[in-house]
C-alpha cells in the first residue's frame, strides 16, 4: 500500500499551473494519474494530441473543461468525466473565467507515440512537435519539427 498527500507533491512543469505526479509517487506501472489545476487560458497538454498506445481520462473536480476534438469541441463540468482512446486525437483547456481542476488517468503508464501538433507562425498552419528542456532545465519548449520555429514555452 502506498498513501500521498497530493499538496505534497512536487509540481511539474508544463502548461497547467499545476500538475502533481500522483502515479509516480504512488509508485503506479501500468497508469498515470496526474492532478491538474488550470488557470484560465491554460490547458493539460502542450498541444493537440494523441497517444499511440494509451488511453485517457479526465474526471473534473472543479469548473468546465473544454475538449478540441476530432468531433468537434466538447465541455464536461464538475462531475463529470470524458475517455479518449489510443491514437485519438484532442486538447484540454480551460476557457473559462474559473480554475478548473482536473483528475488525469492514462493506461498504460507509457503512452507510446505522441503526436504533438501546434499552430507554427513561420509555417503558417499546424504542425508536428516536439517538447525540449532548455535554460539548463528552467523551461520546456515545443519546436516546430518542419522548421524548428519554437512555437511554446513552459516554465
Amino acid at each position: 500500500m502506498e498513501k500521498v498527500a497530493i499538496d505534497e507533491l512536487d509540481n511539474w512543469m508544463g502548461p497547467a499551473d499545476v500538475k502533481r505526479p500522483i502515479g509516480s509517487a504512488l509508485g503506479t506501472e501500468h497508469m498515470g494519474i496526474r492532478l491538474y489545476e488550470l488557470e484560465p487560458g491554460e490547458s493539460t497538454a502542450f498541444g493537440y494530441h494523441s497517444h499511440a498506445d494509451q488511453e485517457e481520462i479526465f474526471y473534473v473536480l472543479e469548473g468546465t473543461l473544454s475538449f478540441e476534438t476530432e468531433d468537434g469541441a466538447v465541455e464536461i463540468g464538475a462531475g463529470e468525466v470524458i475517455r479518449f482512446e489510443p491514437g485519438e486525437l484532442q486538447q484540454s483547456r480551460n476557457a473559462g473565467d474559473d480554475r478548473v481542476t482536473v483528475l488525469g488517468l492514462g493506461a498504460p503508464a507509457d503512452g507510446g507515440e505522441l503526436t504533438l501538433l501546434r499552430e507554427c507562425e513561420a509555417c503558417g498552419e499546424r504542425t508536428d512537435q516536439e517538447i525540449e528542456s532548455v535554460d539548463s532545465g528552467d523551461a520546456l519548449v515545443t519546436v516546430c519539427v518542419e522548421c524548428g520555429s519554437e512555437t511554446g514555452r513552459f516554465s
